[in-house]
């Protein structure tokens, strides 16, 4: 009987090499099939669907009657009243007022959740002591800090920046404390065995090791901000100052059901647009990893 060669420190045949070598040549192949434009419709034709889908049964529910038009329009009267809306420059004027406080609000409570996410997962003791605490911020509602933020800070910027951080910071640190908790523990004593201590641990081990739990904490700390965000915007009113949250209380205040309602739409859009940034992110993050599959 012919003996069967295997190729050096493999374990492997001859022919189980080549099958292996045609199955990972095919893989390559199909992805690279794929253009950059079959790519983007691949990723846009859902977001159409669900948006016609929403549509149709905005329709359906105003053609039933259950409020009148005055109250409820249809997407036939808000559509055209929504392109006013963005092609207003003060609407885009309030539109850069609130994301200037959205990304410095975000910017300063990922700062203080990393800080306090970082000395807390490295502390047994400290866990212990703040890390229901933190969890408990975290299930608050962010409307119910106002009425302190309000005394403390009167009706100015800083009432609303202090809301969104208390919105924001407890989620970003629960994500890394979470993504220190899964470090696989025989990485950090690889790491302490190559003389990884303290600040270089964490930066060059650590950190790297918990960014899928870290960058869904920003995502949900980012969500939090932003509907933070919005409540104080409704409730804090600046002067004469113009935000998207303002826009939408006076559209209240006025009874313009078409533009309080073309408002949120822009709202949810901003949403889903910076959602979309995390996701890039994330398939990035999945992409270093291998472990994205498309």
């Amino acid at each position: 009987m012919a003996l069967e060669t295997r190729k050096p420190g493999t374990g492997r045949s001859p022919d189980v090499n080549r099958e292996l070598a045609g199955l990972d040549a095919l893989e390559l192949a199909a992805g690279a099939r794929r253009s950059p434009l079959s790519r983007l419709w691949s990723a846009v034709w859902p977001m159409l669907v669900a948006v016609a889908i929403a549509l149709g049964a905005w329709e359906l529910v105003v053609l039933s009657g259950w409020k009148e038009p005055w109250v409820l329009p249809g997407p036939r009267d808000v559509l055209p009243e929504f392109w006013n809306v963005v092609t207003d420059g003060r609407f885009w004027d309030a539109v850069g007022l609130t994301m200037q406080r959205a990304v410095i609000g975000f910017a300063v409570a990922t700062a203080i959740g990393v800080l306090i996410g970082a000395v807390v997962s490295r502390s047994m003791i400290l866990r212990r002591a703040f890390g229901s605490l933190i969890t408990g911020l975290q299930t608050m509602p962010s409307i119910a800090w106002f009425p302190l933020a309000i005394l403390l800070f009167q009706l100015s910027e800083s009432a609303i920046l202090f809301v969104v951080v208390l919105g924001a910071a407890p989620s970003i640190a629960n994500g890394l404390i979470t993504g220190v908790d899964y470090t696989p523990p025989i990485l950090l004593r690889a790491g302490k065995v190559m003389g990884l201590r303290g600040l270089g641990l964490y930066r060059h081990l650590i950190i790297p090791a918990s960014l899928p739990s870290f960058v869904a904490g920003l995502k949900q700390g980012w969500a939090f901000a932003w509907r933070s965000l919005m409540a104080g915007e409704l409730l804090v009113i600046i002067g004469d100052t113009q935000s998207v949250g303002t826009l939408l209380h006076f559209a209240r205040e006025l009874s313009d059901t078409e533009r309080m309602i073309s408002v949120m739409i822009v709202i949810l859009i901003i949403g889903i647009l910076v959602d979309q940034l995390f996701a890039l992110a994330d398939r990035t993050l999945r992409n270093r990893w291998g472990l994205n599959t498309d």
